[in-house]
């Protein structure tokens, strides 16, 4: 291992998104216009749950917080993706590839972390219902959402470290449009298999014990909705977990096939595909799923836009 100071590339240069030039300036305009949509999407979901009051409630915090997330972890990655299509120095210094592997990897840690919490809350407001109030406190609240925030910031300074202490004295091509694990890893000047074993290690313990704990929520949840005598029940019930069994489906679904599939099967078109469906279309779909899927939702949206009617009128 050697020191940052030790390192001989200065700066990374992103490999083009495509390899074909004509279609750079259509893919500027999608990933813009998707990039603005779920900027717009999650500051709505943001400005619906603090205004209204109806939203005060456990599972809008932890919908509150997980927008707040998805603007960050969608902000650490696409700006300079947009950047890139448009000039022809695809390039980023060493520092600030390492700033934007942090942030990406705290804003995803601590979105597993939280995706569990959400899962939780549905587990006692569906299995527990009596003592959810007392069993999902405001303190309770407060304190899942910094234990989310804790691991990430922990977990993403050690990973990053452990990455950018490595020598990197060869070529310093990216075959990603971020500062991503994988291609950084190949271009390392040393043996990075204890490394890759590291970093395995850690995705299983931080993305897949979050994921086996919102397994065993809905194992519970799904026990407890069958055990419901009225069909309507059990439709009314699983309505309030859907929205966010689908979000989890989504971020996960990727996650999992980008960093815990074998080496072997690694490819970086259908890396930057993927990674480019977590980072940008899975926090853009987050918003329609909850406005769309949940009616305290959709009634709370009519409610902001009548009031912003009525004041101007």
């Amino acid at each position: 291992m050697t020191s940052w100071n030790h390192t001989v590339v200065t700066y990374f240069q992103f490999l083009p998104f495509s390899s074909i030039p004509e279609i750079q300036g259509s893919l500027f305009c999608l990933v813009l216009l998707t990039y603005l949509s779920t900027l717009v999407g999650n500051i709505l979901i943001i400005v619906i749950t603090m205004v209204d009051a109806a939203l005060h409630s456990p599972m809008y915090f932890f919908l509150k917080n997980l927008s707040f997330l998805e603007i960050g972890y969608t902000t650490s990655t696409i700006p300079k993706m947009l950047v890139n299509f448009l000039t022809q120095r695809k390039s980023i210094s060493f520092l600030g590839c390492a700033t934007q592997m942090y942030a990406f990897s705290l804003l995803g840690i601590a979105e597993c972390c939280l995706l569990a919490a959400m899962a939780y809350d549905r587990y006692v407001a569906i299995c527990h219902p009596l003592h959810y109030t007392t069993m999902m406190s405001w303190n309770v609240c407060f304190l899942l959402s910094a234990v989310s925030w804790f691991i990430g910031v922990l977990v993403a300074f050690g990973q990053t470290t452990f990455i950018f202490t490595l020598p990197y004295c060869g070529p310093n091509r990216i075959n990603h449009f971020f500062c991503d694990l994988p291609p950084l890893l190949k271009l390392a000047c040393v043996d990075t298999y204890k490394n890759e074993i590291t970093i395995y290690i850690i995705s299983v313990l931080f993305i897949m014990i979050p994921f086996f704990l919102i397994i065993v929520s809905y194992v519970q949840i799904l026990h407890t909705i069958f055990k419901m005598p009225s069909a309507s029940d059990k439709r009314k019930t699983f309505s309030t977990c859907s929205s966010h069994l689908v979000v989890v489906t989504l971020f996960y679904g990727s996650g999992i096939v980008t960093y815990l599939r074998p080496k072997a099967h690694y490819s970086s078109s259908s890396n930057k595909l993927l990674s480019l469906s977590y980072t940008l279309m899975s926090p853009m779909m987050n918003p329609l799923i909850y406005s769309l899927r949940n009616k305290e939702v959709k009634q709370a949206l009519k409610r902001l836009i009548a009031k912003n009617i009525t004041m101007c009128h």
